[in-house]
């Protein structure tokens, strides 16, 4: 994704829109569905009402939550979907009229955003700080207050159709975890692998959540765009979902590669939002403000993206339905030229033959010189990796090596990209390493409990 510079039109825009305002929300349940509609806006004439509707069946009860739990789940969904439509003019005041938050909780919402929005900063040129970028000001006198949510010890299990939540939900399938799968916009992907874990194709807590068409005629006429923070969107609906059902426990299948910058000696990062320490600081803004029943974690954050790839390569019944790449995402494929397929392609190759990646990707990826580019992006030879959630460059150098070394003990020979990258300086830094050992590496700090630390040490040791 090419850098440009809007910092003049982000500076035009703030002076055109000085304020975003988060209106209100309202909700309505029935039998069939609950619904949810916003009300931003950002100036007498440009109103956004995105809107959210969640199917009710067996295992959802409304009737759970009361008046006062409904509005501050509700409330905090607003404050995470505001982020989607401030970024269009970035306002240097939001004004939320709907609940007062602390001084404790405003900062805790500019850090999210702030850093949350690194990668939208740094491809737009845009030059701002965390105290200046903006201002959160609260017009009414409801205070947020937490409140008491009575959940049972079971999992919601969020899926995305990659490998790595296909992992976590087999790990505490097979370990008797009742488990309850949450997706949001369901696609080919994510229903094709709750058919292949034998859940069932219908047994999910499905989230329908839609963009206001005004956004999207706002970009086409050349207001701000970029990375929009899906995982933290997901983190807050995982609440309303774990409060309708009573699942304690929401186990994300984010892991340590996550933490990695994505800009060499820059604080920006695609996957901020997937990181430990978003995780750590939602944890303790939900305990503090909305309730300390909920249990939020990702099971796989011990784990690098090498090791997850290596697990999910015995679960070969997924591999015609998995999918990772954004590009393709639309029509379920694996697009095949994007920096993701071949970050895909390239983790799997130490634990997958040659003719079960092709069978994936329809082709051998190495095999295209076009993707160039990308691969010495991914092994650290520019200061910059794809803006894609991809491992750190140190796995994918080490799944490189061990790749090579499969196709030296097969005596089949290198395809292109290897080739090249065998004659690489960091090739030979990294064929030294103790691949053993990263392989059976169990990264801290996490907040595993020890149940579920148990299952994931015990299928490690198998590794």
């Amino acid at each position: 994704m090419a850098k440009v510079n809007n910092h003049n039109l982000f500076l035009k825009l703030r002076a055109q829109y000085p304020v975003f305002y988060y209106e209100g929300f309202d909700y309505s349940v029935d039998n069939q569905e609950i619904r949810i509609v916003y009300d931003f806006r950002i100036s007498d004439s440009i109103f956004f009402r995105p809107k959210i509707s969640i199917p009710v069946s067996l295992f959802i009860k409304p009737d759970r939550l009361s008046v006062q739990q409904w509005d501050l789940l509700v409330f905090h969904l607003g404050m995470i979907e505001l982020i989607s439509y401030w970024k269009s003019v970035c306002s240097p005041v939001i004004k939320v009229n709907t609940f007062s938050l602390s001084n404790r909780a405003i900062e805790w919402w500019k850090k999210l955003y702030f850093n949350g929005l690194g990668e939208f900063f740094y491809l737009n040129s845009i030059e701002t700080t965390r105290n200046e970028f903006v201002k959160i000001e609260c017009e009414s006198q409801r205070k947020v207050e937490k409140l008491d949510f009575q959940l049972e010890d079971k999992v919601i299990v969020p899926i995305g159709g990659g490998k790595d939540s296909v992992v976590t939900l087999e790990l505490l399938k097979h370990n008797e975890k009742e488990i309850l799968p949450l997706i949001i916009n369901p696609r080919g992907a994510t229903l094709n692998t709750l058919s292949r874990s034998g859940l069932g194709r219908d047994f999910y807590f499905r989230i329908n959540r839609s963009i206001d068409s005004k956004l999207l005629e706002l970009n086409a006429t050349g207001y701000l765009n970029g990375h929009t923070p899906f995982s933290a969107m997901l983190a807050f609906y995982t609440l309303l979902a774990s409060a309708l059902t009573g699942y304690k426990n929401i186990a994300l299948s984010n892991e340590s590669s996550a933490n990695e910058s994505t800009v060499e000696g820059e604080d920006i990062n695609h996957q901020y939002w997937k990181s430990i320490e978003f995780e750590r600081d939602f944890r303790e803004y939900v305990s503090e403000n909305i309730s300390s029943d909920f249990n939020y974690f990702s099971f796989l954050r011990p784990l690098s993206e090498l090791q997850i790839a290596k697990l999910f390569s015995e679960f070969k019944y997924y591999f015609d339905v998995f999918r990772s790449c954004n590009a393709g995402s639309k029509e379920d494929i694996w697009c095949g030229i994007c920096p993701k397929c071949m970050f895909a392609n390239i983790i799997l190759a130490p634990f997958l033959t040659q003719e079960e990646r092709i069978a994936i990707f329809q082709k051998e990826l190495f095999e295209d010189e076009t993707l160039k580019n990308y691969f010495e992006e991914l092994i650290g030879l520019t200061s910059v990796k794809p803006f894609e959630c991809v491992g750190t460059v140190s796995e994918v150098n080490v799944a490189l090596c061990l790749t090579i070394q499969k196709y030296k003990d097969s005596g089949i020979k290198l395809p292109k990209l290897l080739a090249y990258y065998r004659t690489l300086d960091v090739y030979a830094m990294y064929s030294t390493q103790n691949f053993k050992e990263m392989l059976c590496h169990y990264e801290t700090p996490n907040f595993l409990n020890v149940e579920f630390e148990t299952i994931l040490k015990s299928k490690l040791k198998q590794i």
